[in-house]
């Protein structure tokens, strides 16, 4: 399969590594910079860009029929648009903001959770996610995704709101330390105890072997799916 990496950060590379392993070819790395390419040597191509470099980077492979895969977070003001221009040009799609196994299961769980406690007023949401210094983007997706699952499966909480607590609101709390992969944690604390569930990544494989799998997956679809759908969770 010959894939074009959009974006050739940490994420690029480490995507690089596990495609080749898997018998691919990388035909492409476009970095921030870069334009004028041909994306259409691809058979796929894997987003991990910049926020502002992003909806362009779909756009460009939706208006040449080639399957995009993001992991590319921030950039979800025009999410809407990018799926009706799939729909559009009977293209493939997939975006998610963790392309983990374990953080798919997490997400799972943390949904699954928020139904059990729907009933239970006597327990306040807080969430926290922790990552490198040069992420850009807080909160990060995953915890948005998280907050956005407790929101759809529980009524006492119709918000999210970024290190603040207001009524109806999840709270998220942002911390960026050097060489933290990632780590979320979803908690519900009453007078009398607290329940927690956390997914600790502990380096890169994870997200970066989860998009090559997605991009196996995705080639020869038409459609816009989601990372529940390749590893037919739920």
């Amino acid at each position: 399969m010959n894939i074009a990496l959009l974006g050739y950060g940490r994420m690029g590379r480490t995507i690089e590594k596990i495609a080749i392993d898997r018998g691919h070819t990388i035909v492409l790395k476009v970095d921030k910079d870069d334009s004028g390419y041909d994306i259409t040597k691809a058979d796929v191509a894997i987003d991990f860009s910049l926020p502002s470099a992003a909806y362009g980077n779909i756009t460009n492979c939706l208006n040449n029929n080639v399957p995009v895969v993001s992991g590319t977070t921030g950039w979800l003001d025009n999410y809407d648009k990018a799926v009706a221009l799939c729909k559009e040009k009977n293209g493939a799609f997939i975006y998610a903001s963790n392309f983990s196994l374990g953080v798919n299961i997490f997400f799972e769980l943390n949904q699954n959770l928020a139904k059990m406690m729907s009933n239970l007023e006597q327990y306040n949401v807080t969430m926290e996610e922790i990552h490198h210094t040069k992420k850009l983007d807080a909160p990060s997706g995953t915890a948005i995704t998280l907050a956005e699952g407790v929101i759809e499966n529980n009524a006492n909480y119709d918000s999210w709101q970024l290190g603040e607590s207001a009524e109806k609101s999840i709270p998220i709390v942002a911390k960026r330390i050097e060489d933290v992969p990632g780590t979320h944690s979803v908690n519900y604390a009453s007078t009398v105890d607290t329940i927690n569930i956390e997914h600790i990544a502990h380096n890169r494989q994870g997200f970066a072997l989860g998009a090559v799998v997605a991009a196996e997956w995705l080639v020869d679809k038409t459609g816009v799916f989601s990372m529940r759908d390749v590893l037919n969770i739920g």
